[in-house]
C-alpha cells in the first residue's frame, strides 16, 4: 500500500504512520498527533497530551505520571482504566511506585485479571468522551497546521467539555456530560 503524499501544511505530526482499527481490519494512513486524556469516572478531563502514534502508549502514561506527579499524590489508591495494549510488567512496577493501580483486561489466554468485569461500561464511558470530542466538539476538524495550533485547539475542546460539566453539575443538570443545552 502506498502512502498518500502530505502537502506542507496539514496535519503535523512525524509523517504518515500505519495502524490498523480493530474495527477495521484495512490499513490506514494518517498523519497526525495522537490525543492521550485521563478522566474521572463522569467523564471530567484531568490530564492529557498530545503525542505522535509511533510513541508508545505506555511511554505516555509514564509521562503524564512523572510530569504531574500531584496526579497521583492528590488521589491515593487512583485506579487507572485502560485497554490491552498497556500490558507491560515494567509499566506495572513504575505505577506501583506511585501507588496507582492499572484496571486492564488479560489477553484470552491468559487468566482473568481482578475487577476485568468492571470495565465494558467503563469502555463505553470512554467511547463517549471520545464521541463528544469528536462529535460535538467538532475535535476531528479542528483546522490547526502546527502542532502548537493543534495543541491549542485541543485545550479549546477539552476545556469547553470542562465548562460544560462543571455548569451543568453546579445547575444540577441529570447529566453533568451532556451538552445537548449547548448543541443549537
Amino acid at each position: 500500500m502506498q502512502a498518500p503524499t502530505r502537502t506542507p501544511g496539514q496535519t503535523p505530526g512525524s509523517g504518515p504512520t500505519r495502524y490498523t482499527t480493530s474495527k477495521d481490519a484495512t490499513p490506514a494512513w494518517f498523519w497526525g498527533l495522537r490525543l492521550h486524556l485521563v478522566c474521572t469516572p463522569a467523564g471530567l478531563p484531568i490530564t492529557w497530551a498530545l503525542a505522535t502514534p509511533k510513541v508508545d502508549e505506555r511511554e505516555v502514561l509514564a509521562a503524564l505520571i512523572e510530569t504531574e506527579p500531584e496526579l497521583a499524590h492528590d488521589r491515593p489508591g487512583l485506579m487507572i482504566l485502560a485497554d490491552k495494549g498497556y500490558v507491560f510488567a515494567e509499566l506495572d512496577r513504575f505505577l506501583d511506585q506511585y501507588g496507582i493501580t492499572l484496571l486492564r483486561p488479560s489477553y484470552r489466554n491468559h487468566q482473568p485479571r481482578p475487577g476485568q468485569a468492571l470495565l465494558k461500561p467503563i469502555r463505553q464511558l470512554i467511547e463517549s468522551v471520545n464521541d463528544t470530542l469528536k462529535g460535538q466538539l467538532g475535535l476531528e476538524q479542528h483546522g490547526g497546521r502546527t502542532i502548537e495550533g493543534v495543541a491549542t485547539r485541543v485545550s479549546q475542546r477539552i476545556l469547553a467539555m470542562t465548562c460544560a460539566i462543571w455548569h451543568n453539575r453546579t445547575t444540577g443538570q441529570p447529566i453533568t456530560r451532556s451538552l445537548i443545552a449547548y448543541d443549537h
